[in-house]
């Protein structure tokens, strides 16, 4: 059976105000992607196909669950993140809405981004909301058309933006599902004749011991 699993990256800078502090692994990040990686063996989970977006966390995500094991990655920028943070600052430069400092505020404040930015009301976003849902689509359906199991690193956004595609979700329902993804969580799509399919969501097997339960993590 041929499907996508998409992984959002292990946790990242969280301490970060902007786009390139935030864009290496923690210790915590690493040691989730190498947990990860110790379940897929376990389990002898194979990928015909791996693919990863051009972010340093994406790569040392991938780094971590297994590197020798897998096949060669195609890195592809429509993988990477939409810049939060960028958009964060002009969200509160041009509207007077700040940026949040713990999860209620964001909980609070990431509706509001994306709003703002699909009504086309942040002047001088790096892309547009039109060209972030476009690119997503197009990328997951081309990795779709291909043959064997995929394996894909990418950012709690996009996820975001894969289930919004695949369960054909509002824009709240797209925030909430953004705000529920963990890092290193798995979310596993099945592409049908009729269209994509979302089999798993925010999975984290290799997480789900008592030992372990303190390592889950959102930002």
């Amino acid at each position: 059976m041929s499907f996508i699993t998409l992984v959002r990256h292990g946790q990242a800078n969280s301490s970060a105000r902007d786009e390139t502090g935030y864009d290496r692994l923690s210790d915590l990040g690493w040691q989730q992607s190498r947990w990860l990686g110790g379940y897929f063996s376990q389990t002898g989970e194979k990928f015909a196909r791996v693919y990863h977006g051009t972010l340093r966390r994406h790569r040392e995500t991938l780094e971590g669950i297994a590197p020798a094991s897998l096949t060669e990655p195609v890195e592809d920028a429509r993988l990477n993140e939409l810049a939060y943070f960028h958009m964060a600052q002009l969200l509160h430069q041009q509207h007077g809405i700040a940026v949040p400092n713990d999860r209620e505020g964001f909980v609070r404040h990431l509706p509001l981004l994306y709003t703002h930015w699909r009504e086309g009301r942040l002047e001088g976003a790096p892309e547009s909301w039109d060209s972030f849902e476009t690119r997503v689509r197009e990328v997951l359906h081309e990795i779709a058309k291909g043959d064997g199991r995929a394996l894909v690193v990418t950012s709690g956004g996009l996820i975001g933006m894969a289930m919004r595609l695949v369960m054909r979700l509002d824009l709240q329902a797209m925030a909430h599902a953004c705000l529920a993804v963990e890092n290193s969580s798995l979310h596993r799509i099945q592409p049908l004749s009729t269209g994509l399919a979302l089999t798993q969501f925010n999975a984290l097997p290799h997480l789900d011991t008592p030992d372990r339960q303190h390592a889950r993590s959102h930002l």
